[in-house]
This record gives C-alpha cells, sequence and structure tokens, in this order.
C-alpha cells in the first residue's frame, strides 16, 4: 500500500506574493508621479530664484522667447504624464506601463527645468535692441546743442551699439561706437553742439546693433530693427 503523498512545492512565487511585490513598486511609482505633478510649480520656482519675475516674465512673452513657451509645455506634459501613471492600475503590465509613462515624464520635467533656466537668462538679460530716450534741442539755430540718451541692455561682451546723427539724406555729423559694461549694459547721455548745414530742417538720429540688427527701415516689423528719431529744426 502506497503512503500518503506529500503536498508539492509550488513551482514559483505565489501569487500573493507577486501581488504585494506590484503594491509596493506601484506605490512608489505613485510617489514619484505625485512629485512631478507639481513640475510646473518647481519650474516656476526655479525661475522666481534666477530672477524671473513678472516684469521680466511681461518682457520675454513681448519679444517671444521660445524658452519660455517650451519650459511651459515641457511643465504641462509633465504633469500629464504623472496624472496618467496614477490612474494606471497597478498589475503586472500596469506597473511597466506607469514606468514606461513616469521614465516619460522625468525627461519632460528635466527639460522643463533645463530650458527655464535658459529662459530666465534670457530674459534677466535683454535682448540687445538698443533705444534713444531724452531728445532735446537747446538754444538758437546759431549755436544749437542737442541732448538724447542712448540705453540698451544684454548687449554681448565682444559687441557694441553705433550711435549717428546726420541731416537727412546727407553725412553723418556725428558718429560713435558704444561699449557695453560688465554686466552688457550700455547706458549713455549725449550732448554736442548741433550745426547742420544751411536749408537743413530735418535731423535723423539713429542707433543700432549691428550684430543683431535685422535688415529693413525703422518702420519695419523687426524685432532687433533700429532705433531713430528725426528732429525736425525750427
Amino acid at each position: 500500500m502506497g503512503g500518503a503523498q506529500e503536498p508539492s512545492e509550488p513551482a514559483g512565487p505565489s501569487p500573493l506574493a507577486i501581488g504585494e511585490v506590484q503594491a509596493a513598486l506601484g506605490k512608489r511609482l505613485d510617489d514619484v508621479a505625485k512629485i512631478l505633478a507639481g513640475a510646473l510649480v518647481a519650474v516656476a520656482g526655479i525661475m522666481t530664484t534666477l530672477g524671473l519675475n513678472s516684469k521680466f516674465v511681461f518682457v520675454a512673452l513681448n519679444n517671444r522667447s521660445w524658452p519660455i513657451y517650451v519650459a511651459s509645455l515641457c511643465a504641462i506634459i509633465a504633469i500629464v504624464c504623472s496624472i496618467g501613471a496614477l490612474l494606471i492600475r497597478p498589475t503586472g503590465r500596469g506597473v511597466l506601463w506607469e514606468t514606461g509613462v513616469l521614465v516619460l515624464g522625468v525627461i519632460f520635467y528635466m527639460a522643463s527645468l533645463s530650458i527655464a533656466v535658459v529662459g530666465a537668462a534670457q530674459a534677466a538679460g535683454g535682448n540687445g535692441r538698443p533705444t534713444i530716450t531724452d531728445v532735446r534741442l537747446n538754444g538758437p539755430r546759431s549755436g544749437m546743442r542737442l541732448h538724447f540718451g542712448v540705453h540698451a541692455d544684454g548687449v554681448q561682451k565682444w559687441s557694441h551699439i553705433e550711435v549717428s546723427v546726420n541731416p537727412k539724406d546727407s553725412g553723418d555729423l556725428y558718429w560713435s561706437v558704444l561699449r557695453p559694461d560688465e554686466q552688457g549694459r550700455v547706458e549713455q547721455q549725449i550732448d554736442i553742439p548741433l550745426s547742420p548745414p544751411a536749408g537743413t530742417s530735418v535731423v535723423e538720429i539713429g542707433a543700432v546693433n549691428p550684430d543683431e540688427s535685422e535688415p529693413g527701415a525703422c518702420e519695419a516689423k523687426a524685432q532687433h530693427g533700429p532705433a531713430c528719431t528725426e528732429l525736425h529744426i525750427p
């Protein structure tokens, strides 16, 4: 007579053990997803830390600075990935899907942070475009003096701003090259005697960054076009 047979050992891990591992892994992935859900807040915090306040944000948006738009888009995609990962059931295949979605979210999250740094630097530094301010003409025609200011931010250290004063359709009465300081800023007040040729009724003042300027007249819709002012002499 045969004895009672011993119960055979299971060939692999029990379904209960597999479920516990999947549940633990799913919880860890959920924690990562929750962290990624704050991607937009984190990116905004990074830009604020770097000095990208509301003033620079408006400057960047006005100049259509692509890093601001791309960083925001990447942060939104990271949030979408994290929310999608939270909705995936922690089954065997579900854990794989959740892992893939979270890896994608992390990639977009890191890209968003990196691009946000670039956007903050660009917006805070300006774009090298000059402006002409405080234009004044003092004294009689026989002894006139012309006063005006030139301002520019974000001028590259190897670049410069060219300033010229000339009667309309004639040669220069005044021409100068202004170099930026160590912060990439040009801030110059110019005060010169003005002795235009007889019959001159209009004097043009121009300021341009030749390394950034786009071709076209002063009225052209160009982001880096020259700054121009016409002064009518009485």
